[in-house]
C-alpha cells in the first residue's frame, strides 16, 4: 500500500500520472486530500479497486472551518465526496483529534460520516514541537478517556471505522502496545525520513539504508521524549495488525464484544526521556554486551536404560486393592490439542486393564510368571 499525503497532493502537475502507474503495479493507494481541488481534478483519475480518496474533515462543519482558519472548506469538502462518489470512486475521511473536542460532537460526526456513507479513520493529533499553539495537543490519559467516551455513545451504532478493533481498544486504554515505528516509512524529495513522518531526524537515500542504519529500539513511548505523548496510528496500528496476527482468537472477542469503555485501564508505559547522545550511547553499549550462554542440560537418558531402572524397581500393592478390581473394558480418555490451542477431550474404548493388579505387579517386578 502507498499512502500519498500533503501538503496537498492534488496540485502536483504529474499526480495523475504517479496514481495510474501505482495502480497498474497493483498497489493500493490512499490520496489524502483536503478536497478543494478534487471535483476540478476527478477527471485525472479512474475508479479502481486499488484507489481511494482519503478527505481531511476534523469535524462537523463549525469545528471543521475553524480547524483549519478558513470558511466554507468544510462544504466544498462533503460537496467533492459525493461528487467521486457519484463517480464511482471510494472514499473516506480522515480526522484529527484534538485537546477541546468535545466527545459529543465526535459522535455526531461519526454519525454524519455513516449518513455520508464513508469510513472514517481518527488519530490524536500529534504534538508537534514547533507547532505554534502547544495547547490543544492530547496527552496518552486525556486521549484514553476521550476515545471512552466518544466509544460509550457509539454503542449499537454502525460506524464504519478503517481501523483494526485492537487499535481502537489500544486507543481507549485497554492495551498497552509499544509503537512500531517502521510500520509506515515515509519518502519524500529529500529521501527516505527516519524514523517516521511525524518525527524528522534525517534522510536516507535508500529504503535498504533507513532499515538498516536506523536505532529503531530508540523510538517509541517511554524511549524518547518526543515520542512520550504519541498514540499515532502511524506507530500504533502496525503493532495492532500484529498483536491480532499473533492472537487471532483475541482479535475476534474485541470485535465480536465491541471496545471496553469501563474498568481499569492497561499500565501505562514509563517515560524515561532519553536524549539523542543517550541514545547512541546506550546503542553502542548495547552492541558490546555479550549474553551469558543457557545453563546445559542433562541428557536424557535411553528409552532401554530407563525402561531397565524402571523394571528394578518393586511395585508394592496389597492384595485388597488388588482382588477389588474387575477385568472388564474401561472407558479412557485422550487429551488432544486442538489447532486453536483448545484442549479437547476424546473418548476411546479400552481393552481389559487390570491397573495395578497382579499381572501388573509381577510384570513390573520381572516375575517369571507374569504371563500366568
Amino acid at each position: 500500500m502507498v499512502a500519498i499525503p500533503g501538503g496537498e497532493p492534488l496540485i502536483h502537475k504529474e499526480i495523475g500520472e504517479i496514481v495510474r502507474g501505482l495502480v497498474a503495479r497493483k498497489k493500493f493507494v490512499s490520496l489524502c486530500t483536503n478536497a478543494l481541488l478534487l471535483e476540478k481534478k476527478l477527471d485525472l483519475f479512474e475508479p479502481s479497486p486499488y484507489l481511494f480518496f482519503s478527505v481531511h474533515l476534523d469535524g462537523l462543519k463549525e469545528h471543521h472551518d475553524k480547524a483549519v482558519s478558513q470558511k466554507g472548506v468544510f462544504d466544498r469538502a462533503v460537496s467533492a465526496i459525493k461528487a467521486a462518489k457519484a463517480r464511482g470512486f471510494t472514499v473516506n475521511v480522515n480526522a484529527t483529534i484534538f485537546d477541546g473536542h468535545a466527545a459529543e460532537d465526535i459522535a455526531k460526526f461519526l454519525d454524519f460520516t455513516t449518513e455520508l456513507g464513508v469510513g472514517v479513520s481518527m488519530s490524536p493529533g500529534y504534538a508537534y514541537e514547533r507547532a505554534p499553539d502547544q495547547e490543544h495537543f492530547l496527552n496518552r490519559t486525556k486521549t484514553k478517556r476521550l476515545f471512552r467516551d466518544v466509544f460509550a455513545l457509539g454503542k449499537g451504532k454502525k460506524w464504519n471505522f478503517m481501523h483494526s478493533g485492537l487499535f481502537l481498544d489500544f486507543l481507549a486504554g485497554n492495551q498497552d502496545y509499544e509503537c512500531t515505528p517502521w510500520g509506515m516509512p515515509a519518502r519524500n524529495i529529500f529521501g527516505w525520513q527516519k524514523p517516521c513522518y511525524l518525527l524528522g531526524e534525517g534522510y536516507t537515500k535508500t529504503f535498504k539504508e533507513l532499515m538498516e542504519t536506523t536505532d529503531w529500539d530508540s523510538y517509541g513511548t517511554g524511549k524518547y521524549e518526543k515520542c512520550a505523548n504519541c498514540m499515532a496510528h502511524c506507530g500504533y496500528e502496525p503493532t495492532a495488525a500484529d498483536a491480532a496476527l499473533a492472537n487471532p482468537l483475541k482479535a475476534m472477542w474485541v470485535a465480536l464484544r465491541g471496545v471496553r469503555v469501563k474498568g481499569p485501564m492497561a499500565p501505562e508505559i514509563g517515560r524515561r526521556n532519553i536524549s539523542s547522545r543517550s541514545r547512541s550511547r546506550r546503542s553502542s553499549q548495547r552492541s558490546a554486551v555479550t549474553r551469558p550462554s543457557p545453563p546445559s542440560r542433562r541428557p536424557r537418558q535411553p528409552r532401554r536404560l530407563r525402561s531397565a531402572r524402571l523394571k528394578s524397581s518393586p511395585v508394592e500393592t496389597s492384595e485388597r486393592s488388588v482382588s477389588g478390581l474387575r477385568a472388564r473394558p474401561r472407558r479412557t480418555f485422550r487429551r488432544s490439542m486442538s489447532p486453536f490451542g483448545l484442549i479437547a477431550i476424546r473418548a476411546s474404548a479400552g481393552n481389559a486393564r487390570l491397573a495395578g493388579s497382579l499381572m501388573t505387579r509381577n510384570a513390573a517386578n520381572g516375575s517369571s510368571n507374569a504371563a500366568a
